[in-house]
């Protein structure tokens, strides 16, 4: 049952994506040219037609201003662990690569998706840097962190096709060119890893991996990690029914705000279990094993995370199949919490996982 901060949260939806800032001709550093002048009334580039709390805010002009704006972390060596990373382009994508301090011989490689809803978001960004770090140092893996192109400016399924972009350069040792992979990738130990909407993209990357020859001889996508998954549907599953309809219409609103075509929340790259197709789709994806990790105070998302091992478990998936939750913590919580108690039992479970 969602608790009385959640009920909040919905009703500052509306708030807090309204009190966005307009945009000034000065972009979104918020320097306007004449501060002391409010915008016309009925300005296109002042008014909200689509808010997305608390990622970004459209305006009738199509100008999209994300509040939060975009900090980044250079690629170099990290002083603390000794991981080193790169930016390098991956054929139409790029990917920020990690190489573990001392690596010898062949390693696993992790390829991870970062989530942001599909509209935010970047390897660059500190938490993800800092997460990928921290996951390379404790499983001694490669890690390979995609830069997939944001909604709604590139809606889907761009990120997918970007993300599908880096594994295959990934897999294909990025054409026989990046000599991190060179010299240590172990293509019979790949991994897909990804949090909240990139956890979806990680689903659907390994159901376009099942198709004959999708990937070259000798890789094994050993194991897909979805962290927080962002799935959903028309009709609520579990304790989503406690929710009320105005969530089932939120889901949908933001879902078509970010997909170029579709049938809305029966799609099922967001609802992958929707029919039969969809099912077989899913219990094909060629992964050996696959982990599912949900917070016990997710509450928009937790559902769907339980009802994805359950739906996976019961669809024909021949792998194994295993379930966390991490208590008393929220949605994404790590990013923030990454050296906490759950934060290091969460990035633990899944260094296990690879290492397995």
């Amino acid at each position: 049952m969602p608790g009385p901060n959640f009920r909040l949260y919905l009703l500052l939806i509306p708030v807090v994506a309204n009190s966005f800032p307009p945009p000034t001709p000065m972009g979104d550093s918020g320097i306007a040219t004449n501060p002391s002048s409010p915008p016309a009334a009925m300005d296109p580039d002042s008014e909200v037609v689509f808010d997305f709390m608390p990622y970004l805010c459209q305006y009738k002009s199509g100008r999209i201003h994300r509040p939060g704006g975009a900090p980044t972390v250079p690629a170099g060596t990290d002083p603390a662990t000794g991981v080193v990373s790169k930016d390098v382009r991956a054929g139409p994508a790029s990917v920020r690569i990690y190489l573990p301090p001392g690596a010898t011989g062949k390693i696993p490689v992790v390829v991870y998706f970062h989530g942001g809803g599909f509209v935010v978001g970047s390897p660059a960004r500190p938490g993800t840097h800092n997460y990928l770090v921290d996951l390379v140092t404790r499983s001694g893996a490669i890690g390979v962190s995609v830069y997939y192109r944001l909604a709604p400016e590139h809606k889907l399924p761009a990120a997918y096709d970007d993300a599908w972009a880096g594994l295959r350069w990934a897999a294909t040792l990025g054409g026989g060119e990046e000599p991190w992979l060179l010299d240590h990738a172990d293509l019979s130990r790949v991994f897909l890893v990804g949090c909240s909407a990139g956890a979806n993209i990680a689903h659907n990357t390994a159901v376009r991996a099942s198709a004959p020859g999708a990937l070259p001889d000798g890789v094994t996508l050993r194991g897909l990690a979805l962290v927080h998954p962002y799935f959903t549907g028309r009709e609520a599953v579990g304790g989503e029914a406690a929710l009320g309809p105005e969530i089932r219409e939120y889901m949908d609103r933001t879902w078509r705000f970010v997909v170029s075509e579709t049938v809305g929340l029966d799609d099922p790259r967001v609802c992958p279990f929707v029919d039969d197709a969809a099912r077989r789709a899913s219990a094909g994806i060629p992964c050996e094993r696959v982990l599912v990790c949900v917070a016990e105070n997710d509450f928009l998302l937790r559902e769907r995370g339980l009802w994805y091992h359950r739906e996976l478990k019961a669809s024909g998936y021949a792998g194994e199949l295993e379930i966390f939750e991490s208590k008393g913590v929220g949605h994404a919580f790590h990013f923030d919490l990454l050296s906490s108690e759950q934060g290091v039992e969460l990035q633990e479970r899944t260094v296990a996982f690879i290492k397995k």
